[in-house]
């Protein structure tokens, strides 16, 4: 036998091997106790359980999953660490790359990405990525042995960060480590953008987001928080003190449906509901002087992970009925598997093919139910889903009290209407390189939400890092 066929026989012999270990369940709450309290759904993995599965992966010498991961994580490297037990070494290596592995690992759609890509996932169930990467860094927090990584000289440098979700909490992790010295300004009186008003808290701890954060400042970030860039100072104005802005500011304009009754007592856009839940603490009130409408009976319209979000933190803040009203099937959901799955074990109940029409109110302008009509599925549409058609005559009316409008959001426009010369598009949206995040202002970059549009987590921390390098060479003259 040839050492090539030999080879070729052990790598099929391994894969076999890997495909009989079954993939480890994470442990969870159990729904009907969750479903009214804020603590997050998994538990997370055991020591035992952590290398169990991370034994599964093969060590692929060209790895696909890595290409599946935005920030290039090194998976077989961490992976092969957590099933040698040296947990803490595999926190350091996700880290080389990643600086918010926590995060990710909880809320990135790894079934999608790196998971997508797994070599197991041909005949089989991936290796749990996402879940063995939040153990890794749930154990380095743990343990309180977070070891900072090596910075390079300072070179005198100076870089602004616009926004301190995803993106520009990655570009600031970059850019400290390269040696410039960098400055977040974030907007609200908590660092984390979406990660502390958008997930809750159920699905994302704050304290988790906070260790993220305060391992950057460690580092050297100077963190400044209330700043509303665009109304204190504008972009024209850093750039007198500071070598180079990155802008992350996101999309945090609240997007509605534009129909009869939007503007009735107990309507809430997502971004309202659940900034006042998640970063207000609303469901601690009064404790916490955030008051919100418990409504009773909640409908939630859109068919995304912030519908999935909003509709289960309603059932926490005490809904007796709290329903989805999307107008495609389920099929068609563009929210996280995982994600509809916890919140039909909730209690959440889908009213699918429908579409809201008109919102109805009494005569002290409070809402009280919603008119839909029943949809059917036509031709698939440019997003390449079948596009709903509605049923003439087949109008319903569910008796609400509060409705979430979770349909999508647009780019926030402080920054872009208060810096003349940065060019935008017609969506409102900053005009940026894909390929370095430059805009069309010298010493100006930009990432995440605000250039794309709403997307994920791991895209916007994607975006934060290939800025971060084309700063690094613009600061260096290249």
């Amino acid at each position: 036998m040839t050492e090539e066929k030999k080879e070729k026989k052990e790598k099929k012999e391994k894969v076999n091997k890997a495909k009989k270990l079954p993939r480890h369940p994470m442990p969870e709450q159990e729904a009907k106790v969750r479903a009214h309290n804020f603590d997050e759904v998994p538990l997370g993995y055991s020591n035992e359980t952590a290398m169990l599965e991370a034994s599964r992966c093969l060590r692929c010498k060209k790895p696909k999953c890595v290409e599946g991961c935005p920030v290039n994580v090194k998976i077989p490297e961490f992976i092969g660490l957590i099933a040698d037990g040296d947990f803490l070494k595999a926190a350091h290596k996700l880290k080389e790359t990643n600086a918010l592995p926590a995060i990710c690992g909880r809320v990135c759609p790894q079934e999608s990405q790196c998971e997508i890509k797994c070599v197991l996932n041909k005949k089989g169930d991936p290796v749990a990525i996402g879940r063995l990467e939040r153990f890794a860094a749930d154990y380095e927090r743990a343990q309180g042995k977070i070891e900072l990584p090596e910075i390079k000289p300072a070179t005198g440098k100076k870089v602004a960060v616009i926004g301190g979700g995803p993106a520009g909490l990655t570009a600031a992790g970059d850019l400290i480590k390269l040696g410039h010295q960098v400055t977040i300004f974030e907007a609200l009186h908590k660092t984390g953008g979406v990660l502390v008003y958008g997930i809750p808290e159920f699905r994302l701890p704050k304290a988790i987001v906070q260790a993220e954060v305060d391992y950057l400042k460690a580092l050297g970030v100077e963190v400044v928080e209330s700043y509303v860039v665009g109304r204190i100072e504008t972009v024209d104005e850093l750039l007198e003190r500071f070598d180079a802005c990155f802008i992350g500011t996101g999309a945090g304009l609240p997007v509605f449906m534009k129909i009869e009754g939007e503007n009735l007592n107990g309507v809430y856009s997502a971004n309202e509901y659940l900034t006042r839940s998640n970063l207000m603490k609303a469901y601690l009130f009064p404790e916490y002087d955030t008051p919100i409408v418990v409504g009773k009976r909640v409908a939630t319209f859109g068919g995304g992970n912030v519908a999935m979000d909003s509709s289960r933190t309603a059932l926490r803040l005490g809904a007796e009925k709290s329903y989805i009203i999307y107008r495609r099937s389920m099929d068609e959901m563009p929210a996280r598997d995982e994600e509809i799955h916890h919140a039909g074990e909730e209690g959440v109940e889908f009213l699918l093919l429908a579409n809201p029409e008109r919102l109805i109110g009494d005569e002290k302008g409070w809402l009280t139910g919603v008119e839909c009509i029943k949809m059917e599925l036509g031709e698939p549409d440019e997003s390449g889903r079948r596009r709903p058609v509605p049923i003439e005559g087949s109008e319903f009316v569910v008796d609400v009290d509060t409705v979430v409008v979770a349909i999508g959001n647009g780019p926030n426009p402080l920054v872009p209407s208060t810096t003349p010369d940065l060019k935008t598009n017609r969506w409102g949206n900053i005009d940026a390189d894909p390929e370095t995040g430059a805009t069309n202002m010298p010493g100006v970059y930009a990432g995440g939400d605000i250039v794309t549009g709403a997307a994920t987590v791991i895209q916007a921390m994607g975006a934060g890092k290939i800025a971060a390098a084309a700063i690094h060479e613009y600061l260096n003259g290249e």
